[in-house]
């Protein structure tokens, strides 16, 4: 059975907005760093989907998402979003997972990031894999501010 899900590559002053996973072993990508988002409920759009996620795992009210592109696997479709970050971090109330940050495209790289909240290095998730290989064939900016 293939799982849809809606996942948002949210930038803000040229880094990455993160989720790291919780440690729950049946989880997708459990302990890893995402992105934000999740699976679509019958009969919602990605967007829709994405909207509600947003909301229920930052309790932020996203503005402009346009879509960037989709990939699918066995297992899965993604869909995925790439809009700005704009509001502060400190603003964002993490609700879902263990902790979130902003990465540069350079800390992608490395396929590890940081947890303050952990004190320590974790790995990138999958789909996360995916956005950066489509970041750097594409790195123009979203339309919209980049605040």
């Amino acid at each position: 059975m293939t799982v849809a899900v809606a996942l948002a590559m949210l930038q803000r002053e040229g880094h990455w907005l993160l989720q790291l996973r919780d440690d729950i072993p049946s989880i997708v990508a459990p302990g890893c760093w995402g992105l934000f988002g999740g699976h679509l409920d019958p009969g919602e759009t990605p967007e829709q989907a994405l909207r509600r996620e947003l909301l229920e795992e930052l309790a932020w009210a996203a503005g402009e998402l346009p879509f960037w592109f989709s990939d699918a696997t066995e297992q899965r479709i993604a869909h995925f979003f790439r809009a700005p970050l704009t509001v502060p971090l400190e603003a964002l109330q993490l609700l879902e997972g263990q902790d979130l940050v902003l990465a540069s495209l350079e800390a992608l790289g490395r396929g590890q990031i940081w947890s303050p909240r952990l004190g320590q290095l974790r790995p990138l998730a999958p789909s996360l894999h995916c956005a950066i290989a489509r970041l750097r064939s594409s790195p123009l900016p979203p339309p919209g501010r980049q605040g």
